[in-house]
C-alpha cells in the first residue's frame, strides 16, 4: 500500500520563484492540453491519446513562443499529462466528471519523481535547485531515517502555506487487536451521529461558527479593485478563514472516526445519497458543512487496516420507521417527528436511537449471511416478538409524537 507523509515547507526566495515558474508551467501544459484535446474532439469525434500530448509537449519546448517550459524540471510537466489522461480515462468510463481547466488562484502543485529529487541523510533536493528544500518532519524520526519515497508533491496553498508530501510504499500497519463490540451509526444534522448504544455527538456546525468572519473578510474582498495588492491580500483572510474551517472539520471527523474504530468489530452505516441531499437548497450548507461522504471515507480506509468490518446498508432500508424491538414498520414518519410508539409493542422510540439499532441489527445480518440485501427482514431483534418476514409484513398504523 502507499503511504503519504505531508509537512509543512519552508523554501528560500530563490527556490520560491522556481516553484512558482513550475506551477505556471504545469498549469499551462494542463490547460493548453485540455483546451486541444477538447477541441479535437468537438471537430474530429477523434480521442487524443497520452502519445500526442506528449508529442505536442516537445513541440512546445521547441517553438519561440513556449520555449520558457525548458527552464523547469520536465517531470511535472510530464506527470500533468498523465493525470490528464488519467483523468479522461475515468470521464469515459463513468467514474468522474469532464476535467476542469485549472486556475492560479487555487491550490498549486508539482509533482517529482524519483529521477526528479533526492533524498540523502533526511534532506531533500528537487530538479533545476542547488539548496535543499526545508521542511518539518512532525513524524517519527527513524521513519525519516529510512525514508524512500516514489513521488514527492510541492503544493502551496491559496493561503501561501507551502508543503511537501512524500509518498512510501509500504507494506501496511499490522491489524489492530480484535474486539467484540458492534456498533450502529445513524448520522444526521442536529446530532452528527447517533450509535445504536445511545451515544449521541454533537454537530459542531464549523462553517456556521465562522460564517460572520468569513462574511466580513468576503465583503473586503467584494470592495477591492480587482488586480490591486489589496485585493490580494483580502484574498488571503478568506484563504486562511476557510483554512480554519477545513482544518477544524478535518480533527473532528478523524477524532470521530478513529474512536469508532477502535471500540467496534463490525460498524454498520447508511448509504446516504448525498449528492441528491444537497440539492436542497434549505439543506445544502449544513449538509455540506457535516461532510458525511468524507467521514465514510475516512471509515473505509482505517477499517480496512485495523481489520475491523465495516457494512454499508442500502439506503432504501427504512430504519427510522421499523420498530426495533418487534419490527413492526410505520406507514409514514415525518422529518419532525423526533419520537413514536409502536402500535405492536408499545414502545416509545427516539427516531434517532432506533434507526442506529436497526442498521446495526442489518449489519449483523449481513456479517452472519443471513441476508444479501441487507433489506432488514428475518434481522434477529430484542424483545419476545419475532421479526415478520419481507414478504409478510404489513404496513399498521402507529401513534406518534414530535
Amino acid at each position: 500500500m502507499r503511504t503519504a507523509y505531508k509537512c509543512r515547507a519552508y523554501p528560500t526566495p530563490d527556490q520560491v520563484e522556481l516553484l512558482n515558474r513550475t506551477f505556471g508551467c504545469v498549469r499551462l501544459v494542463w490547460n493548453r492540453t485540455l483546451a486541444e484535446r477538447t477541441h479535437r474532439y468537438r471537430a474530429e469525434s477523434v480521442r487524443t491519446s497520452y502519445r500526442d500530448t506528449d508529442a505536442a509537449l516537445t513541440g512546445w519546448k521547441r517553438s519561440e513562443e513556449l520555449g520558457f517550459l525548458s527552464e523547469v524540471s520536465s517531470v511535472p510537466l510530464q506527470q500533468a499529462l498523465r493525470h490528464q489522461h488519467t483523468a479522461f480515462r475515468n470521464f469515459f468510463a463513468g467514474r468522474a466528471r469532464y476535467p476542469r481547466f485549472k486556475s492560479r488562484t487555487s491550490r498549486q502543485s508539482a509533482h517529482f519523481t524519483r529521477s526528479a529529487f533526492r533524498v540523502r541523510e533526511g534532506e531533500l533536493t528537487l530538479a533545476k535547485t542547488s539548496d535543499p528544500l526545508r521542511f518539518v518532519w512532525s513524524f517519527d524520526k527513524a521513519v525519516l531515517a529510512t525514508l524512500s519515497p516514489t513521488m514527492v508533491v510541492v503544493s502551496r496553498d491559496p493561503d501561501g502555506r507551502w508543503f511537501v508530501t512524500f509518498a512510501v510504499d509500504t507494506s501496511g500497519p499490522a491489524p489492530a487487536a480484535p474486539t467484540t463490540g458492534a456498533i450502529g451509526v445513524d448520522l444526521g444534522l442536529t446530532h452528527f451521529l447517533v450509535t445504536s448504544d445511545g451515544e449521541r455527538i454533537a454537530n459542531p456546525r464549523h462553517l456556521v461558527r465562522k460564517a460572520r468572519n468569513l462574511a466580513r473578510y468576503q465583503r473586503r474582498l467584494a470592495r477591492c479593485q480587482p488586480g490591486s495588492r489589496n485585493r490580494r491580500k483580502a484574498k488571503g483572510k478568506v484563504a486562511r478563514a476557510h483554512r480554519k474551517v477545513r482544518n477544524a472539520r478535518r480533527d473532528f471527523l478523524h477524532r470521530t472516526t478513529t474512536r469508532l474504530v477502535r471500540s467496534a468489530q463490525v460498524i454498520a452505516i447508511e448509504d446516504l445519497n448525498i449528492a441528491g441531499m444537497v440539492r436542497n437548497r434549505h439543506l445544502a450548507r449544513a449538509i455540506s458543512d457535516a461532510s458525511w461522504g468524507e467521514f465514510r471515507r475516512q471509515l473505509e480506509y482505517k477499517c480496512d487496516r485495523a481489520g475491523r468490518t465495516l457494512v454499508v446498508i442500502d439506503r432504501w432500508f427504512p430504519s427510522s420507521k421499523t420498530c426495533s424491538t418487534c419490527g413492526q414498520r410505520l406507514a409514514e414518519l415525518a422529518l419532525s417527528t423526533r419520537h413514536w410508539t409502536c402500535s405492536g409493542c408499545r414502545t416509545r422510540h427516539d427516531r434517532d436511537v432506533n434507526a442506529a439499532k436497526n442498521i446495526i441489527a442489518a449489519g449483523l445480518a449481513v456479517v452472519r449471511g443471513a441476508s444479501d440485501d441487507a433489506c432488514g427482514a428475518d434481522v434477529r431483534r430484542r424483545g419476545s416478538s419475532l421479526p415478520l418476514s419481507a414478504t409478510k409484513q404489513e404496513v399498521r398504523a402507529a401513534r406518534h409524537s414530535a
